[in-house]
């Protein structure tokens, strides 16, 4: 495993992270779950993310079930705050929301402090002034050492980092945002006005929602045991932006196979590798059901790729990537 800074903050994180939205939440058995998350730690994965609305806090729990047995200083972890929890009332990024959420966050995790708190979305309805002030707090207070932000534009950075910078509040240093080789939106504003300000980023969905695992193909219903054959995980590969199943992507997916095979490659290694080969990018945050899978996708941690396999692997994909 390689490990990379978390922008000019006081993380360093391994290039591969672990996620637990849908599988440990809802996808699989919980002593499954546990299996992989301790099949991460064995394989120097070391930052672990997870929100307080992953099964209505269910993730929390099972992540800080798996990790208790290890000593604190061996991982780190990341939650996020902003959308409901389960049934209970009340969302967004405002000074009593984030005490509240948090504070349930670590009872549920069972730590007494998370290394990044991260706002899951942008809250329009909150004054940004009082989300850095309420998150600032929280650091002084001794309840998180980062923060981060997910799905931010590019003006709403900026006015972060002016307002941090104004107020000598303390500045974000992760973005996470949806990035893979199918999805380019990154690519333009947002990584330049992360590296401008010193954010790193955590790229979620490095796969393309299992589209780049080269599992489904064209014309063929997915195989049994995938996620896409799962009801409880398949939703964003029909809703995410485009559907990830279409025949014309996948026949374009499929293009990339010899790419990998002529590299030595598996799919997802290629995949994985492709999106760290930015600088910008600190960590790719992947799931598994299977500690298996861990095993297979660590070997993608300080891959380079060739310019000519970069070239060929854009040609391959032509017009179904979506760009900035």
């Amino acid at each position: 495993m390689q490990y990379r800074w978390l922008g000019n903050g006081p993380l360093q994180v391994s290039e591969l992270s672990f996620g637990t939205w849908l599988t440990v939440a809802d996808g699989i058995a919980r002593d499954q779950a546990i299996r992989c998350i301790h099949a991460a730690l064995d394989h120097g994965i070391t930052l672990f993310d997870t929100a307080n609305q992953y099964g209505a806090g269910e993730a929390e729990r099972v992540l800080g079930e798996a990790l208790r047995p290890y000593p604190r200083d061996k991982y780190l972890i990341a939650t996020k705050v902003y959308f409901p929890v389960g049934d209970e009332p009340g969302q967004g990024l405002s000074a009593a929301q984030i005490e509240k959420q948090l504070d349930r966050s670590l009872e549920r995790l069972g730590a007494d402090y998370v290394d990044l708190y991260q706002c899951h979305r942008y809250d329009k309805e909150t004054p940004l002034h009082e989300t850095l002030r309420a998150l600032h707090q929280a650091i002084k207070a001794g309840k998180v050492r980062a923060i981060g932000f997910s799905e931010w534009t590019e003006e709403q950075i900026r006015e972060s980092f002016k307002i941090s910078t104004d107020c000598r509040f303390t500045p974000f240093c992760s973005s996470q945002p949806q990035y893979s080789m199918l999805w380019r939106k990154p690519e333009g504003a947002v990584f330049t006005t992360c590296a401008r300000h010193g954010i790193g980023n955590l790229a979620f969905s490095p796969l393309a929602h299992g589209a780049l695992t080269g599992k489904y193909a064209p014309g063929t219903p997915p195989p049994t045991d995938s996620r896409a054959a799962n009801a409880q995980m398949n939703m964003f590969m029909e809703t995410a932006g485009r559907h990830y199943r279409s025949d014309h992507l996948l026949a374009a997916v499929e293009k990339l196979k010899p790419i990998a095979a002529d590299l030595g490659l598996t799919m997802v290694q290629m995949a994985l590798a492709w999106v760290l080969r930015r600088p910008e990018v600190s960590s790719a945050i992947i799931g598994a059901s299977r500690p298996e899978q861990i095993e297979q996708n660590v070997c993608a941690a300080g891959v380079t790729l060739p310019a000519e396999a970069l070239a060929s692997m854009d040609e391959a994909l032509g017009a179904v990537v979506v760009h900035a």
